[in-house]
C-alpha cells in the first residue's frame, strides 16, 4: 500500500509540475511591436499618428512608459508630442496609437529624424526599445530630384541565373528605407577613424539618403556644414544585418561625377571588429573617382587583404568607350566562389582575382554590404572650385544570388 501511495504521489507531483510549465508558457507576457514610420512635412502643422501594437491580447492592462529623443528634428521647432509619455492597452487590446503634431514651415532644409525611447512597460515586454521617426521635407531643394522623372535607360540584368537562387535583394520599392537590412553609420570616423582613413571631407547623415519614384535609392552629396565637416553624405552597410560568402552580386547604379567625388559598391569581412582592416578583407565591387581626364567614365575593381605583415591589394578598371558613369544606369557585379573572385561592368569581365593561395583566407569568410559617396580624401583628392553640388548615386537594386 506504502508503494502504490507513493507511486501515486509521484504522478501527481509530475503533472503538477507539466500543468505548471504550461501555464507558465501560455502566461508570457505580450511583446511590444512596432516599426520606424515616416511623415512628410508640409507648410501647415499637421497631427500625425503613430501605431504600436503587442504582439498578442493581455488579460490584464498593459502600460507603455515613452519619451521622445531629439535627432536632427527638435521639439516645438520640428515636431510636439500630443499626449502624455504613456500609452495604455485595456484588457485584450493589441493596437494603439502615439499621436505628435509634425510643425510646419517653409523653409529649405534637409529631411530631420528623431526618436521614441520605450522604456518600460507593465505587464509586457519590451526587446525593441527604439523607433526612429523621419520628417521629409517638402521644401528641400533637392526635393526635386524625388518627384522628377527618372530615366531608367542603362543596362539591366535578370531576376534569375540557370543553378542559382535570389537569396537577398533589395528593390527600393517602398516608401522609407528598410531598417531590416540597412544601418547608417553616423560621423566623420572620430575619433578612431577621422576622415575614415582616408582623409575624407564628409560627415555621414541618415538625411543624404531617401527613396524616390517607389524604386529607387538616393544618396546625395551636399556642401554643407555638419560638425566639424564642409560635407555631407550616406554610408549604408549590411553589418549585423546580412552577410554573404560567395555568390554573384548585382548592383544597378547611376554614379555622380566631379572632381573629389568617390561613389563605392564594396564589402567588408564580418570579423572587421576582431583582426582591423584590412585582414579582414575588403571587396570593392565599384569605385570611381570623379573628374576630368578620364576619370567620370572609369570604374575600378579591387581586394584588399593582409599578406605577411603588408596591406596588399590587386585591381583593374573598366572605361566606357564613350559617354561616362552619371549619363544612365550600368550594373556593376562580382561573382565570387571558393577558388575565385571576378569583377564585371554590364556583363564584361574586367577583373579576377585567384583566391586558392593560403594568404587570401579571408575571401572564403562571410562579408556585409556598403554603400556610400564619399567627398575628398587621399585617392580621389578634394573637390574644386568646378564641383558641382549636390551630387547623387541613384541605385535601382541590389540582388545577391547563391548556387542551388
Amino acid at each position: 500500500m506504502r508503494l502504490l501511495f507513493l507511486l501515486f504521489f509521484i504522478i501527481s507531483s509530475l503533472t503538477l509540475l507539466c500543468c505548471s510549465e504550461a501555464e507558465s508558457t501560455t502566461e508570457s507576457l505580450p511583446l511590444l511591436v512596432f516599426t520606424d514610420a515616416g511623415f512628410v512635412e508640409s507648410d501647415l502643422d499637421q497631427e500625425a499618428q503613430i501605431k504600436i501594437e503587442l504582439s498578442k491580447p493581455s488579460l490584464s492592462e498593459v502600460v507603455i512608459n515613452y519619451e521622445a529623443k531629439s535627432g536632427t528634428a527638435l521639439p516645438e521647432q520640428d515636431y510636439d508630442l500630443l499626449q502624455i509619455n504613456k500609452v495604455s492597452f485595456a484588457p485584450g487590446e493589441t493596437e494603439q496609437s502615439i499621436s505628435f503634431e509634425i510643425i510646419g514651415d517653409e523653409t529649405e532644409e534637409s529631411d530631420e529624424v528623431f526618436y521614441l525611447l520605450f522604456s518600460t512597460a507593465d505587464n509586457a515586454d519590451i526587446l525593441n526599445t527604439e523607433m526612429t521617426i523621419h520628417i521629409t521635407n517638402d521644401d528641400f531643394d533637392s526635393v526635386a530630384l524625388r518627384t522628377i522623372e527618372l530615366s531608367d535607360s542603362g543596362y539591366q540584368t535578370p531576376l534569375a541565373y540557370e543553378g542559382m537562387s535570389l537569396v537577398w535583394q533589395d528593390e527600393f520599392d517602398q516608401s522609407m528605407i528598410n531598417s531590416q537590412k540597412w544601418t547608417f553609420e553616423i560621423g566623420d570616423g572620430c575619433p578612431d577613424l577621422c576622415g575614415w582613413g582616408n582623409r575624407e571631407l564628409q560627415y555621414y547623415t541618415e538625411e543624404n539618403t531617401y527613396l524616390v519614384n517607389n524604386n529607387y535609392l538616393v544618396i546625395e552629396a551636399k556642401k554643407e556644414s555638419m560638425e566639424e565637416s564642409s560635407y555631407t553624405s550616406s554610408r549604408l552597410v549590411t553589418k549585423n544585418k546580412k552577410s554573404f560568402k560567395y555568390g554573384r552580386i548585382d548592383i544597378r547604379a547611376k554614379l555622380p561625377l566631379g572632381q573629389g567625388i568617390w561613389p563605392a559598391l564594396w564589402m567588408l569581412g564580418n570579423n572587421i571588429d576582431q583582426v582591423s582592416w584590412p585582414k579582414c578583407g575588403e571587396i570593392d565591387i565599384m569605385e570611381m573617382i570623379g573628374g576630368g581626364d578620364g576619370r567620370d567614365n572609369t570604374v575600378h575593381g579591387t581586394a584588399h587583404w593582409w599578406d605577411n605583415e603588408f596591406r596588399a591589394q590587386y585591381g583593374n578598371s573598366s572605361e566606357l568607350s564613350e559617354g561616362i558613369y552619371n549619363d544612365e544606369f550600368h550594373v556593376f557585379s562580382i561573382v565570387w566562389d571558393a577558388t575565385k573572385i571576378s569583377w564585371y561592368r554590364d556583363d564584361k569581365l574586367f577583373n579576377t582575382l585567384d583566391i586558392t593561395p593560403f594568404f587570401l583566407a579571408e575571401f572564403k569568410e562571410s562579408f556585409f554590404l556598403i554603400l556610400n559617396v564619399a567627398v575628398g580624401g587621399n585617392w580621389p583628392g578634394n573637390p574644386n572650385s568646378i564641383t558641382e553640388f549636390p551630387q547623387y548615386m541613384i541605385v535601382d537594386y541590389v540582388r545577391v544570388f547563391q548556387k542551388e
